[in-house]
């Protein structure tokens, strides 16, 4: 699916249609130092393996694509859920 590199949408912060620069949300980098990652290295160390079962293989083709909407006017940034697809081309 092709997406248009900017889209007129409405901004909460400025309270009117202003123009959204679009790109696609990327998850950062998860920090090993978290609450929970530290218990489930504490759970998964020595005998007895993971606490719930390991994905082997995934059920779905598709991931529904998030798209990051920058705002022109104050730079607010705010988040769409897109549809389920395989591949997200942003077109100029």
């Amino acid at each position: 699916m092709k997406v248009p590199k900017e889209i007129n949408t409405y901004c909460k912060k400025c309270n009117k249609y202003t123009t959204h620069s679009v790109t696609l949300y990327k998850k950062g980098k998860e920090r090993s130092t978290a609450l929970g990652a530290r218990r489930h290295a504490e759970d998964k160390k020595g005998y007895g393996g993971q606490k719930y079962p390991e994905l082997k293989r995934t059920a779905k083709t598709t991931k529904k694509q998030t798209l990051k909407l920058k705002c022109k006017e104050c730079g607010r940034i705010t988040h769409r859920e897109g549809i389920r697809l395989r591949k997200l081309e942003i077109v100029a």
